[in-house]
């Protein structure tokens, strides 16, 4: 499977629309030339009916809404249904047209004022623009960077879902704005913390990289699995913040001393795959029968290509000198 890249790009100034001034709602601060570079011409804003638009591309968030910082506590979403709803919709959502339906859009960006729209029964002010896979993506990523509002581990899911989704390194690091080292850090936390333990944790917006880091090294040392760490998070109260369930869970784990068993360890990433994971040896198995046929033949094809691929990308971000 051939990555996508990021190549040929250049145009990206020229698909996403300058945020309207004077506003309630904040616009977004960034020095990332893409982003307020074109004033989006009166013919792209539209008002369009919420349920016309899809959502569409890698998820960016684990929780509806998230907020990290503090100054950021007045976009929470009621404030920004109020503000809506007082003021109108001031900043325009990005969409494009929707290339398997007719008549319906997909929303690059803006998924709060479009939810809040909806919410509220109104049209949502959107910038219509016919921009590809990769110009979308980008603009995606670098509205998130601007707000400033995805939460460490979100920024790593959402770099995972972008890989996953068939793009190169380079293009992850070119969206999130991110080094190569930067890159490793996140690419840790997602290799070794079960993505289904994270989806329970939740965003926890305020844990930076370095409690992400504890607990992936937990996982990494065989000193928490997938299956206890579901078991002490289920025991967790439910009224805990994410920010709090994941230092409990790093508390529990570390105060239990929580070995693995010397037997082989299994997950399944998807349904109908299976990994296992023993002392000597790693094996991958995947059903070709149901509904996994399709993808088991697809993966049989390129798993070659993407091990290499693989490969590659570890040595690179292991050697040392990638800054």
């Amino acid at each position: 499977m051939a990555r996508k890249s990021l190549r040929d790009m250049s145009g990206i100034a020229n698909t996403i629309a300058r945020s309207s001034s004077a506003t309630t709602e904040r616009i977004p601060k960034t020095s990332a030339p893409a982003l307020g570079a074109l004033q989006g011409s009166l013919a792209s804003i539209r008002e369009i009916d919420p349920s016309l638009i899809d959502d569409w591309g890698p998820k960016d968030r684990l929780d509806d809404f998230t907020t990290v910082n503090d100054e950021d506590d007045d976009e929470g979403f009621e404030a920004l249904k109020n503000s809506i709803r007082r003021d109108g919709q001031q900043v325009p959502i990005l969409v494009r047209r929707s290339k398997t339906s007719e008549g319906r859009f997909e929303a690059i960006y803006g998924r709060r004022r479009l939810k809040a729209c909806r919410d509220l029964g109104l049209k949502v002010r959107a910038n219509v623009q016919d921009v590809d896979e990769a110009t979308a993506l980008l603009a995606k990523g670098l509205e998130n960077a601007a707000r400033r509002n995805l939460s460490f581990y979100e920024k790593a899911r959402f770099a995972e879902a972008i890989q996953s989704a068939g793009h190169e390194s380079a293009t992850v690091r070119k969206v999130l704005n991110l080094s190569a080292s930067g890159h490793s850090h996140l690419t840790k936390v997602t290799q070794n913390i079960p993505s289904k333990v994270g989806d329970m944790i939740g965003a926890a917006p305020k844990s930076g990289r370095p409690r992400w880091t504890d607990l992936a090294e937990l996982f990494l040392a065989r000193k928490l699995t997938e299956t206890v760490a579901l078991d002490l998070l289920t025991k967790i109260s439910a009224s805990l913040t994410s920010d709090e369930r994941l230092e409990a869970l790093i508390k529990e784990a570390s105060k239990r001393g929580t070995k693995v068993s010397s037997g082989p360890r299994e997950s399944t990433p998807v349904d109908g795959v299976v990994i296992k994971a023993g002392r000597g040896v790693l094996s991958l198995s995947v059903k070709k029968s149901g509904t996994n046929a399709e993808f088991a033949n697809w993966l049989e094809t390129n798993l070659v290509d993407i091990i290499k691929r693989s490969y590659a990308e570890f040595t690179h971000v292991n050697s040392g000198d990638g800054k």
